[in-house]
């Protein structure tokens, strides 16, 4: 009797790059861990799709969806997320490829690091380093110094640092979690692991086990002078929520037990390092307003920053 769904479920969001996210869906596939599917989500591409689609259709792997366009990364995600049949989830940029292995080490990792632990002290995601390429230029990344492994939520606040093409993580994890914001057009990933690791730690590879492309076509990221505008503000919806304060504890993440946290609490101290995190972002944000001659946006944030400083102790 043959197995009735595969054990990952690889999504790939694409908006009109065919050329490139053929590379990317043959990574996948030609991956030495072979239980697996590959979702292409189309996000209402205005390109034609059928040469690429046709290239992979006589594979039983891989799976083709098409939804409205949207603009928005996370939602293009929880599309095929919703159509995932596997146990455990990846996705993959449509501008990015992965080394053969990248599956069997990370599923061998997360293996290793569960061994005999009960699922709520389960670790539910692996990561991996990049091989980072502009055009045919090979980007150093040797002053990345930040937390990979364990607790990485205090690094994590500052910058995004896991890519979603280096994750393989436990569905019921992604689910639990509600998937990435919808409506956000950039940072939908340092939102989304920011709620994952306060409340989870994660394994991480030393290898390079993707590459990670840039100049093959327009980018979210390249869109924009700078991005950190939208870091900052998918914290602040965070905050202001006082998400961590309900959420930081798995325990407490499951059974919903309290709205509010005692002072002392893992989960208050966790909220209280968002908030500062976050008053020194709009800080920072303000200072370069000011420079440029947007008193109005800085005046904003500076106010911002001394709601949270002050409730931070600073």
């Amino acid at each position: 009797m043959s197995k009735k769904h595969p054990l990952i479920s690889v999504i790939v969001p694409v908006f009109n790059r065919s050329r490139v996210t053929g590379d990317a869906v043959s990574s996948v596939l030609f991956q030495t861990f072979t239980d697996l599917e590959v979702i292409l989500v189309d996000d209402g591409s205005t390109a034609a799709m059928d040469s690429l689609t046709s290239r992979f259709s006589q594979d039983p792997r891989f799976r083709y969806i098409r939804i409205e366009h949207s603009g928005r990364p996370g939602n293009v995600r929880n599309k095929g997320a919703e159509f995932a049949r596997g146990e455990y989830l990846a996705f993959l940029d449509s501008d990015d490829i992965w080394l053969p292995q990248k599956l069997e080490l990370q599923m061998a990792a997360l293996r290793k690091a569960n061994e005999g632990l009960p699922e709520d002290q389960r670790v539910p995601l692996v990561h991996t380093r990049e091989f980072w390429l502009r055009g045919e230029k090979l980007v150093s990344q040797k002053k990345q110094r930040h937390a990979r492994r364990g607790n990485v939520f205090p690094d994590a606040l500052q910058k995004c640092t896991i890519g979603p093409s280096t994750t393989l993580m436990e569905k019921r994890v992604f689910d639990e979690l509600g998937g990435f914001r919808s409506d956000l057009e950039i940072a939908e990933d340092y939102e989304f692991w920011l709620r994952l690791t306060s409340i989870y730690p994660v394994e991480y590879l030393e290898q390079p086990l993707i590459v990670k492309r840039a100049g093959h076509g327009p980018q979210l990221s390249e869109k924009y002078e700078q991005i950190e505008i939208f870091r900052l503000d998918a914290l602040r919806g965070l905050v202001e929520d006082r998400w961590f304060a309900r959420h930081a504890d798995a325990e407490t993440a499951k059974t919903k037990r309290t709205e509010t946290a005692e002072p002392d609490s893992e989960e208050a101290k966790i909220q209280r390092l968002a908030e500062e995190e976050y008053a020194r972002k709009c800080r920072l944000y303000a200072e370069g307003c000011r420079k440029h001659g947007r008193g109005e946006i800085a005046t904003e944030y500076e106010q911002q920053a001394q709601l949270y400083g002050v409730a931070s102790g600073e």
